[in-house]
């Protein structure tokens, strides 16, 4: 089940759970598209991989199944690859 993280890792920029600009990794890092293409140029700068965008889920399964409200940032901020 993905966590829905609640914001960019980069630019701590709320993406609630029915956001169509957050992109993710196949770790589920979490970036707004705007991070995800002007700084970091299309490659995660956690796993070294591409992004893809957020499936959004339903209303109706958020009830049983909610997103995560734990934000998660990089540490050292993000850069230019």
């Amino acid at each position: 089940m993905l966590e829905l993280r609640p914001n960019c890792e980069c630019c701590d920029k709320d993406l609630p759970p029915e956001a169509a600009d957050a992109l993710i990794c196949t770790f589920e890092c979490t970036f707004c598209a705007d991070c995800a293409q002007d700084v970091l140029g299309g490659v995660c700068p956690n796993c070294g991989g591409n992004f893809a965008p957020r499936p959004i889920r339903p209303a109706a399964k958020l009830k049983k199944h909610p997103a995560s409200t734990k934000r998660v940032l990089k540490a050292g901020g993000c850069g230019p690859r």
